[in-house]
């Protein structure tokens, strides 16, 4: 089935006369206006434009669905942008994309205030990063910076990965060993302690574990729980070790509910960025967002750089 996307992408770059000119208009990546224009030419059988070093020539058969099309695409655009304004007149919405943790610690509290609709995503970090380049989202917290160039990255702060453990843990022997360094020794005790993890935050633990020990764990967690928060939840005032950012379970350390077992050595940090597309519809409500994310980030992370 044709997409009507081919058709925008095929008008560009009729009117701008190169892929980087039109993927610049359309706010989309040259490699997606290359991919529309290749899948439109497939569909029909023949080339549209012969390409010159610096400049896209249609062919005849271009020029004819060039002049077929634009009367059609003109009023299509113009009903978009009619019912853009509509809808930026009633309350535009803003796509946004993060991890489900920094949303439930950091924002969730905050929705009833914002002045603007809200559509959140959850997921990896590779897929927020293509969802925000195809336009899907508007604005996504990442430790991962994409290259386009339609895009741009502003650092945020920093989560640092920490081992926790419930208050009630007996962590005499850690301590000691902690004390001496005696890695090879740390590594077995902590092997055959109690562990929580989350499926998506195994790789938190995989990078702790390989710094501190050189190697990745060689343990199965005992509990494999949905969520950071239920590991919170169920840790607090028991037993048990995780792995997690530290920023996520400031409250629980500030309340001594949980302890700060041990941050690891070398340190385990990620640079967390806004990242956007540089032309957004959005910028106040973009800005918005990330003042309430930046007034929200725990002050317990001062306490320790």
């Amino acid at each position: 089935m044709i997409n009507l996307e081919w058709f925008r992408t095929f008008k560009a770059i009729y009117e701008t006369g190169t892929l980087s000119a039109a993927a610049q208009a359309l706010f989309i990546s040259q490699p997606g206006v290359s991919l529309h224009l290749s899948s439109l030419e497939s569909y029909a059988g023949h080339r549209l434009f012969d390409r010159d070093t610096r400049k896209m020539i249609a062919t005849e058969r271009g020029t004819m669905l060039y002049n077929f099309i634009i009367d059609h695409m003109n009023k299509l655009e113009e009903a978009e942008h009619n019912l853009h304004r509509k809808s930026k007149v009633e309350k535009p919405t803003v796509s946004i994309g993060m991890s489900a943790e920094i949303f439930q610690y950091m924002l969730e509290a905050h929705i009833s205030e914002l002045p603007f609709n809200l559509v959140t995503k959850f997921g990896d970090y590779a897929q927020m990063l293509q969802e925000l380049n195809n336009g899907t989202l508007d604005l996504i917290l990442s430790p991962q910076k994409g290259t386009q160039h339609n895009q741009e990255y502003k650092s945020f702060n920093k989560e640092r990965i920490v081992l926790i453990c419930g208050s009630q843990t007996d962590t005499t022997e850690l301590d000691e060993l902690l004390l001496r360094d005696n890695r090879p020794a740390l590594k077995d005790w902590l092997s055959r302690q109690i562990w929580y993890t989350t499926a998506s935050d195994m790789e938190h633990l995989k990078r702790f574990w390989s710094a501190s020990f050189d190697t990745l764990p060689c343990f199965r967690p005992k509990y494999v729980l949905p969520s950071l928060g239920s590991i919170l939840r169920c840790i607090s005032n028991g037993r048990g070790f995780a792995v997690a950012p530290d920023f996520l379970c400031a409250n629980e350390l500030a309340a001594n509910v949980i302890k700060l077992a041990w941050e690891s050595s070398p340190l385990v940090e990620n640079t967390l960025y806004f990242g956007k597309r540089k032309s957004t519809a959005y910028p106040e409500e973009i800005k918005y967002l990330e003042d309430i994310l930046a007034r929200n980030w725990p002050s317990y992370q001062a306490s320790h750089g």
